[in-house]
């Protein structure tokens, strides 16, 4: 087995899995690309784990369905359509991973009958090689194995886009079979560069997929949203004790939420620092270890994509939630810029800051910032004197009679892959209407489900009425 393909087995699955254990969520990631028998094309899960690949690309294959295609029965999805869709969005994912436009893309195959001395090196070949692989493998998994496997798999290398097109469209069956999954999971590893993703890693010893729950990680789903494996969802880089804290820079395509910032989780960093004690005739380094909490809040880069499907994150999956209105993705409002700016002084969501922060939330927004005015609403805002100031209030004082720049009601559709997760267990896209009201004017409740409140990060006061007698499961 070369070193590559140790290094890109250390990186996804770790090194401190027992090979039993390794095994066993192995064989739950061993599925392939494969549609629903009820939704033409909705892609389905089998098992716990790989949504945070299936997840992406569903997204994605939404994207280009639903805006670059002009078809009105957007629904009905042929066979040959499907293939077509699913082929273009790998490509789409894959472009996004390669680095720095460098036009180096990798496809990995796995070489079904060759024995472990005739493919010791991922080292691959030119695309040239000939490597076919049957839709539905002799083998089966459990034979297989995960050493067996990772001995099997070989690694193209592609010098253009339309070269890796050809070759993605060509091996359709491949993405199908049941390592169709994994085999792209490495392709977009290995396109985006091992040594390029460590460094955008928060912490490179922790795998991509959790090895004891069969997870994918943050920075592997934001590898496959956005090209980079950073491993936070906020808007650009933080400074920690000396520490920096990669985000995402710029606005993502398809956007990410998650239940985790309305339940008001937080993220625990260890921080290392060092310090040195002299004595007489030496110096001692001494390492201290110390814990920061980052609440964890997506920032408005994911929270308003270019287009308007989103990734819904729960405690364990990944569903997709999304829309036809472009609208919905339109220019922040005033308003909604305040709340955003507001919020960027009010990491921990308390909904207010300190009075003192007033003036600065002020000059960033662009409004009066004179020491007399700013003491004369520090007044008004805060009345009783309790040293903070309110979103709510300072919304309707500067930005009264504002709503949101998006509509107030539209059709909305949810999708997950897992069948025991749909009604009727059918994969199928769940349609609902959303309604979007004022923080002023919420007189109507409908629940108070994982989803909604999910979707609340975004929209504060959306209310959701869905075709079916339940609410759409986010697990």
């Amino acid at each position: 087995m070369s070193e590559l393909t140790k290094e890109l087995m250390e990186l996804v699955w770790g090194t401190k899995s027992s090979p039993g254990l390794s095994d066993t969520i192995f064989c739950r990631w061993t599925q392939g690309f494969a549609f629903s028998e009820s939704e033409g094309s909705a892609l389905e899960q089998f098992e716990g784990g790989p949504c945070a690949v299936i997840a992406p690309v569903q997204a994605f294959l939404l994207k280009k369905l639903l805006f670059s295609s002009e078809k009105s029965s957007w629904r009905d999805c042929p066979e040959e359509e499907r293939k077509e869709l699913l082929c273009h969005t790998l490509c789409d994912i894959l472009e996004s991973a390669c680095c720095d436009n460098s036009g180096s893309y990798c496809l990995v195959s796995w070489l079904r009958g060759k024995t472990t001395e005739e493919t010791a090196s991922i080292s691959g070949s030119p695309a040239e090689s000939s490597c076919q692989v049957e839709p539905s493998s002799a083998l089966a998994v459990e034979e297989l194995g995960f050493e067996r496997f990772h001995a099997l798999i070989h690694k193209r290398s592609f010098g253009s886009l339309s070269e890796l097109k050809d070759s993605v469209l060509d091996q359709y069956s491949m993405w199908g079979n049941k390592f169709g999954v994994l085999l792209f999971l490495y392709s977009v590893l290995l396109t985006k560069g091992i040594e390029n993703i460590k460094n955008e890693i928060e912490d490179a010893s922790e795998p991509l997929i959790d090895p004891v729950y069969g997870h994918g990680s943050q920075s592997l789903i934001n590898l496959l949203l956005t090209g980079h494996a950073v491993s936070n969802v906020w808007d650009g880089d933080r400074e920690c004790s000396g520490m920096k804290l990669l985000g995402i820079h710029k606005q993502a395509a398809v956007g990410f939420l998650t239940l985790m910032e309305a339940l008001r989780y937080c993220k625990l960093l260890l921080l290392q620092s060092h310090t040195h004690k002299s004595g007489a005739t030496s110096s001692l380094a001494i390492q201290s270890n110390f814990h920061t909490v980052f609440p964890i809040i997506v920032g408005s880069y994911l929270k308003s994509p270019k287009y308007p499907i989103w990734i819904v994150g729960s405690e364990t999956h990944l569903t997709v939630f999304f829309a036809k209105d472009m609208a919905l993705v339109a220019p922040e409002a005033p308003s909604e810029q305040a709340r955003r700016v507001f919020q960027t002084y009010d990491p921990e969501d308390n909904g207010f800051i300190p009075d003192s922060l007033l003036e600065d939330v002020m000059k960033a927004l662009d409004l009066v910032s004179d020491p007399e005015y700013i003491n004369l609403m520090k007044n008004k805002l805060d009345p009783e004197g309790l040293g903070i100031i309110l979103l709510g209030p300072f919304l309707q004082e500067f930005f009264p009679d504002q709503g949101s720049s998006g509509p107030e009601s539209f059709t909305v559709y949810h999708y997950n892959g897992l069948k025991q997760s749909n009604y009727n267990e059918k994969v199928m896209y769940v349609e609902g209407t959303a309604v979007v009201m004022g923080f002023e004017d919420s007189m109507l409740q409908t629940d108070d489900t994982p989803i909604k409140r999910c979707l609340q990060t975004k929209w504060p006061y959306i209310e959701l009425l869905w075709t079916t007698d339940r609410s759409p499961s986010l697990n």
